[in-house]
């Protein structure tokens, strides 16, 4: 699925430790190298100047305090951070719109962020000041593209080092697979890496056949899915590689963190983090219901899908059409919901190789006529749809994280998804609800709470919302890497 961004349990973050992991680093900022000492401990803990410690909240200027105590965006030193993802614009996908929005918000801080990504996708990256985008090779084969663009992407660095020095290496895990040697190379001969992991082979492949279980359509008909079925023990190395290799990891939840554990027994002095995605809230906002423009295109929204009358309910669904998305399991539970709720509609947007197979499911189901499956829509159109949808169902059986319940919450609609793997730590009964991974009556449940009271929902809404705005947004994102730069820079 194409996206422009895409707790019950809500992990400390813990303080920024930035600072005491400055003392030591030198970064290179264009052709000018920086170099920290420890005399930034000591101004910290005002030793060297006499005077009081700057990150001391009661006396250190407001100019430099950042929330929580520490230095402030306006005296950091800029860094040049290469960032190498193989989504970026125009492959939006949901790395790709972590990555674009990561940079975005990087940028505007005052570093410069070079993005070495894949040749081709239909387009050109849209143009950010402070963000240079480099394309290289790949070979398209699945699964086995991820060391191609891994070699070209690092002969690429290595240009870009030679002509600007880099400060930061950023890789995005799985979607580039480096060996231990050319971890250490990039260490030694670059800079330092941190990696951020956006899920694991081996969990999309537990997914996989989870998905098989269950009897979602055509599970191993798409030849990427089969791939990763067959591969993703091989690929697991590479993973491994970015553990051991990494002078700091970022995961994209704790399911994800711990997943790494289990699987990999990392070293006792891994150095992993957990930072949740954000999503774009300038895009994804709540109905504004006193604006007459708003409220028309939501009625018109509403009755293009067939839920204009006052007792329809509109379900949505976006992601991508493949087994491991739960949509089988979805129309199952739709034609449950449909029995106690007949003016009940469902729309699926997504691309993918299943729309024809859902289709004929849905009508197989008798449910045909409630709904609409849409292969694609442009971002403007597909964040209006989430204003104007009453409830958003997020059927996954496998997610790094998964940022389309994060799309809701910041839209203002309730959501409810499986109460499995990352979901949890951002939807619980306060904006939404959970239901069992899989389970079509345990679905088609959650559903019919969620349907029953509507003035609830619109306060779940508005609580998700606010949950989003306090804790899932670029900006905190960037200041939180930020911090984890400076501390890999002086690992």
């Amino acid at each position: 699925m194409m996206r422009k961004s895409s707790f019950s349990h809500q992990p400390s973050f813990g303080t920024d430790r930035m600072v005491s992991t400055m003392a030591a680093s030198s970064l290179r900022v264009g052709m000018t190298t920086v170099t920290w000492t420890g005399r930034i401990s000591a101004m910290l803990s005002g030793r060297a100047t006499g005077g009081p410690a700057l990150n001391d909240a009661n006396t250190c200027p407001e100019s430099v305090r950042l929330k929580g105590g520490g230095l402030s965006a306006k005296r950091r030193v800029a860094m040049h951070i290469a960032m190498l993802s193989a989504e970026y614009p125009p492959r939006w996908g949901g790395m790709g719109s972590t990555v674009y929005h990561l940079s975005t918000a990087l940028a505007a801080k005052g570093h410069r962020v070079t993005v070495i990504t894949r040749s081709g996708g239909g387009g050109q990256p849209p143009r950010i000041e402070g963000v240079e985008v480099l394309t290289v090779g790949w070979v398209p084969i699945p699964m086995a593209f991820t060391r191609s663009y891994g070699r070209s992407a690092m002969r690429a660095l290595k240009r870009l080092h030679a002509r600007a020095p880099v400060d930061i290496v950023h890789l995005h895990c799985p979607m580039i697979s480096w060996s231990a040697g050319q971890f250490a190379r990039c260490r030694d001969n670059v800079a330092p890496v941190v990696s951020s992991l956006h899920g694991s082979w081996l969990g999309e492949r537990d997914g996989l056949v989870a998905a098989s279980e269950q009897r979602e359509a055509a599970v191993w008909a798409n030849p990427n899915d089969l791939a990763i079925l067959l591969t993703a023990k091989h690929y697991a190395g590479y993973e491994r590689a970015a553990i051991n290799g990494s002078n700091v990891c970022v995961s994209n939840s704790l399911a994800t963190k711990r997943d790494f554990e289990s699987r990999y027994s990392p070293p006792p002095d891994w150095d992993c983090e957990v930072v949740h995605w954000g999503v774009d809230t300038s895009m994804f906002f709540p109905l504004h219901r006193d604006d007459e423009d708003a409220m028309s295109r939501h009625a018109a929204i509403r009755q293009r899908f067939g839920a204009q009358s006052s007792d329809s309910t509109l379900l949505l669904a976006v992601g991508r059409l493949a087994a491991r998305k739960g949509h089988g399991s979805l129309l199952k539970a739709f034609a449950k919901v449909r029995v106690s709720a007949p003016a009940a509609r469902l729309v699926i947007v997504g691309r993918g190789h299943l729309r024809s197979r859902l289709e004929s499911q849905a009508r197989k189901l008798g449910i045909g006529d409630a709904v609409t499956i849409e292969s694609g829509m442009p971002f403007e159109e597909l964040a209006a749809l989430f204003r104007s949808a009453d409830l958003v169902v997020y059927p996954s059986y496998y997610e790094g994280q998964g940022l389309i319940p994060l799309e809701a919450m910041a839209s203002g609609t309730p959501v409810v998804t499986v109460d499995h793997g990352p979901l949890p730590e951002m939807v619980d009964d306060s904006v939404g609800g959970l239901f069992t991974m899989g389970d079509a009556d345990s679905m088609a449940d959650a559903i019919l709470t969620e349907m029953s009271d509507r003035a609830t929902m619109l306060e779940k809404g508005e609580a998700g919302r606010r949950r989003v705005l306090d804790r899932f947004t670029y900006d905190y994102d960037a200041e939180r890497f930020i911090g984890i730069y400076e501390r890999a820079s002086g690992s």
